[in-house]
């Protein structure tokens, strides 16, 4: 294996030499043409839905796939979601992949609730304009987007209500968009309820999502919609569940 060294001679101190490949690969790098743009509508007939990307100011950003935890929480959470904001006609709710497309940027939340009033921005293969919640499944490979990248775009592009939750630590953080723009912390913790802003009526108790296995979604979804247990388990028994 070669090694590419930077020396500096002895007999000029402050005169650095780097060796010969080194300087070769630097300027192969200087020579390389600069990567090619597209917009966002060539990305979207690039990408497919098996295709693991996101479109960041003209270049496309290639994402890892979902662990099981955070697949299964994602799952959890639409499963609460969607039937509530569904039965209650606020909107809808949409799941990655799924693009957000804001001024600079398509991003994939992981679930996204566009508001009644707001569904003129749905397109076939993406959301023309911020939700008005996005939510964010941590893991070591997002973290650092999800937390800075997005967080700045979401906020910029409109977005009213964050969500961060990460499964490693087990904690949750909620974020209002405030009048200058910005993201103000409504609530955080590994324990608690949450009242959403936005989904009119919903409210979360985060110790739910650490539990192992998740909770039932029907006996959770019936506790957040105030229905009597009894209906609920009667509801699950005609449809065999335990």
């Amino acid at each position: 294996m070669s090694v590419l060294t930077i020396t500096e001679p002895k007999s000029s101190p402050g005169t650095w030499r780097i060796s010969a490949e080194l300087r070769q690969q630097l300027l192969e790098a200087l020579a390389a043409p600069a990567r090619p743009k597209m917009t966002y509508e060539e990305f979207l007939n690039w990408a497919d839905e098996d295709t693991l990307a996101e479109w960041v100011n003209g270049e496309v950003v290639m994402t890892s796939p979902a662990s099981d935890q955070h697949q299964d929480i994602s799952d959890f959470l639409v499963a609460l979601l969607r039937p509530f904001v569904e039965q209650r006609r606020l909107g809808v709710v949409r799941s990655a992949p799924f693009q957000m497309k804001l001024p600079d940027s398509g991003r994939e939340p992981d679930l996204s609730f566009v508001a009644a009033q707001r569904i003129d921005r749905l397109r076939n293969t993406y959301l023309d304009g911020p939700a008005d919640l996005a939510i964010e499944v941590l893991s070591p490979e997002s973290l650092s987007r999800d937390r800075g990248a997005k967080f700045y775009e979401y906020a910029q592009g409109g977005v009213l209500e964050y969500w961060l939750i990460d499964p490693l630590r087990k904690w949750a953080e909620f974020y209002r968009l405030g009048q200058l723009g910005l993201y103000e912390p409504i609530f955080s913790g590994r324990e608690g309820i949450f009242h959403s802003e936005v989904v009119l009526g919903f409210w979360l108790r985060v110790e739910w999502l650490w539990q192992e296995p998740l909770p039932n979604s029907l006996r959770v979804l019936g506790e957040i919609a105030g229905i009597a247990p009894q209906i609920v388990e009667q509801f699950i028994q005609a449809l065999g569940g335990g």
